[in-house]
């Protein structure tokens, strides 16, 4: 029976473009969409943009534009994300949208009417320069417990303490570096600790199957917490100046970002239905229709850092919002992404580019491999390592499952005018096919990926295995032994059909290509077509190239690494700055505001190590403190100073530059050096009296 499913994955912020993890959580979801979408299931996949809050207010302003400006210019370059890695979204919307005002507002009145929204006074820092409140990411002071400069409002990143802003010590606003004061405002809330709320929450959480065991434990210690760790309300509103959807009847307030958020998920929906997307399908005339319709299946792929808000605040909300709002049937978490062993990071340059990966022609069908092959239905962290990918890809992709096709294809097309034969064992061939099929059909079910794609390949190695026993290549010289040679090539090819089939979810360009191309279906993959002997074939046409380690060096290079989008030239902004000022100014050099020489954060730093970099010509590796916080930089300077001579020494750091992951590690900043048309480097020094950790402006 044809199953209808509402799928979302988790909202990107509409201040940048995707990262890693962003696309490895689509990629997830991705390959489970088109998995049931292969069954005949009516599934609608949709997204958006998560483009409301107080940084997109804050980095539009900073930037001389309008908030939807700048939503804008990070929307149009979705697509070249999308597209390139065969992401099979149904719709992509955004939260600042009509369709998500209306709904937000008709959530929120229908919590207010249910008796689940109050008012209270909420004493928070305000910037009284900027006269706005400030969220905790914008104010930064002196950490109550290590006494480290410069920590945010909320954690020590030297000590990890936590803690509130009102705990730092001299605090001051990162937006105007004023010392922010106390005020009182009136927030609204939503009652998630009523007795209500927590008993629908704990029968939600026991329905078998609806969340991970992981989650399901992580969940019900937020609901069985006590004293400072017990459930609190939620705080749902913001004050003006914020960049949101207002709350009606209470002006000057917002819904905080994280109410609007999860149901942009509907919005998107909405939006889908109203343009007439989805009626294709025949299943629903509206989209309230397809929503209170009771065997609609409404299922979101998050990652595990918003659990809270999925399985407590979201669920919560939709229930006593009532019809025709569902709760979710399944919310699926996975965990982060790492590159070689160290959590993925843009601000640390451990992360690795999406685009970049385009750009310098890296297949997108490798990567969804890789991803897949390490994925498992828990939710664990995935590590990227350079040198298992190329391997995985090499062996399992090329080695073994595109190896089958490109050998045997060829003795069919030239002796057998592409025509495939089987023997007495044709029944057995289509009943091992349906076993295989059933089993990955389990695992990809249950998203179970890498098992599936073990299951694949041990099934590919069969094929290869028999294959290489009976030894077309030599069956081949002699006429008398064509039929043979006919039948082992044919079950080969079926072989590589059922394959093709099986992995048509993790690799949709090259399934459907060896769908269309060498079994001439004139159409895609459907997962029926697992157990259809082939009767015929054209001929074999390249399907996919070996990974060149070459290619990994470029992907992780920081010297050619570029932002090829107006939205990452943006983010370079301050990286483009700090780097004019290291090289020197000459006649031709751009001119710049002070507003954008304000985003540089120029910091004396002792040079606590140096040391020569193995394999490197120009660099010395610097381990520099910046007054409680130890960076390590990459500094190509090494002509000029012997690195015994540097330690001790002090320097400026441009503190905040994007830190790049290199072939030697990764490099946290950059030292300022003066350098001319005659030979010689000389690194900058301040004078005497400057202390590791001072602004310099």
């Amino acid at each position: 029976m044809a199953r209808k499913i509402f799928v979302t994955a988790a909202l990107p912020y509409a201040n940048g473009p995707f990262h890693i993890g962003h696309i490895m959580e689509y990629i997830q979801s991705d390959i489970w969409v088109r998995f049931q979408r292969m069954q005949g299931h009516a599934l609608h996949f949709v997204c958006a943009d998560d483009a409301h809050g107080a940084p997109i207010m804050l980095k539009a302003e900073a930037e001389g534009i309008s908030p939807q400006a700048l939503i804008e210019r990070i929307a149009a370059g979705r697509p070249q994300y999308l597209k390139g890695f065969l992401l099979s979204f149904d719709h992509w919307y955004s939260t600042d949208s009509p369709e998500n005002t209306q709904l937000s507002q008709d959530v929120y009145a229908r919590l207010q009417r249910a008796g689940l929204i109050y008012k209270k006074d909420v004493e928070q820092f305000y910037d009284p320069l900027k006269g706005m409140f400030l969220p905790d990411r914008y104010i930064k002071g002196e950490c109550p417990n290590c006494h480290s400069k410069d920590q945010y409002g909320d954690a020590c990143e030297v000590c990890s303490t936590v803690y509130a802003p009102t705990d730092l010590i001299n605090p001051y606003s990162t937006l105007t570096g004023a010392r922010p004061v106390l005020k009182s405002s009136a927030h609204f809330f939503f009652r998630l600790s009523d007795p209500q709320c927590v008993a629908f929450l704990r029968t939600w959480l026991d329905a078998p199957g609806r969340l991970q065991p992981q989650v399901v434990n992580k969940a019900k210690e937020w609901l069985a917490g006590s004293g400072e760790q017990a459930l609190g309300d939620w705080d749902i509103s913001r004050d003006a100046p914020y960049f949101g959807i207002p709350i009606p009847d209470a002006p000057g307030k917002f819904f905080y970002v994280w109410l609007d958020a999860p149901i942009g998920y509907l919005a998107a929906l909405k939006n889908y239905f109203t343009r007439g997307k989805a009626r294709s399908n025949g299943e629903a005339r509206s989209f309230e229709e397809f929503l209170a319709a009771p065997d609609t299946e409404q299922i979101h792929f998050i990652g595990k850092d918003i659990i809270y808000f999925h399985t407590l605040f979201w669920p919560a909300m939709l229930r006593f919002a009532g019809s025709p709002y569902r709760v979710p049937d399944h919310v699926y978490a996975h965990g982060f992404i790492t590159v070689s062993g160290e959590k993925m990071s843009k601000s640390r340059g451990t992360g690795i580019s999406p685009l970049r990966y385009l750009e310098i022609g890296m297949n997108a069908e490798w990567l969804r491999y890789y991803i897949a092959a390490r994925l498992n239905a828990s939710v664990e962290d995935l590590d990227f390592n350079p040198d298992d990918f190329i391997a995985r890809v090499n062996s399992d992709l090329i080695g073994k499952y595109v190896n089958i096709a490109s050998r045997a294809a060829n003795f069919i097309t030239r002796s057998f005018n592409g025509e495939l034969k089987f023997g007495a064992d044709a029944v057995a061939l289509v009943d091992a096919a349906r076993t295989t099929a059933a089993l990955v059909h389990a695992s990809y079910d249950a998203r179970e990926f890498g098992k599936a794609l073990r299951d694949c390949m041990a099934v590919a190695d069969h094929i290869n295995h028999e294959f290489d026993a009976r030894q077309p290549w030599v069956l081949a010289r002699d006429p008398a032994n064509a039929g043979e040679l006919q039948q082992v090539c044919s079950r080969a090819l079926f072989g590589f059909k059922l394959l093709s089939v099986l992995l048509a979810p993790v690799l949709p360009a090259v399934a459907e290509r060896v769908a269309r191309q060498l079994f001439g279906l004139g159409r895609a993959f459907r997962w029926s077509d697992a157990q259809e002997l082939p009767a015929h074939i054209n001929p074999y046409e390249h399907l996919m190239t070996r990974v060149d380690p070459k290619q990994l060096d470029a992907l992780f290079s920081a010297d050619t690494a570029a932002p090829a989008t107006a939205a990452a030239a943006a983010d370079a902004a301050v990286g483009a700055a700090a780097a004019s000022i290291a090289g020197g100014a000459t006649a031709s050099a751009a001119s710049i505001s002070i507003e954008e020489f304000r985003k540089i954060d120029l910091r004396v730093a002792r040079i606590v190590q140096a040391e020569a970099v193995a394999g490197a010509d120009k660099l010395l590796k610097l381990t520099l403190d910046l007054g409680g916080q130890t960076r390590t930089v990459f500094a190509g300077i090494k002509s000029a100073y012997e690195p015994a001579a540097l330690q001790g020494r002090l320097t400026v750091v441009v503190a905040n530059l994007a830190a790049r992951k290199m072939k030697f590690g990764v490099s946290e900043g950059m030292v300022l050096a003066a350098s001319g048309d005659t030979p010689g480097v000389y690194l900058l020094s301040p004078d005497s009296g400057a202390t590791p950790g001072m602004k310099v402006s």
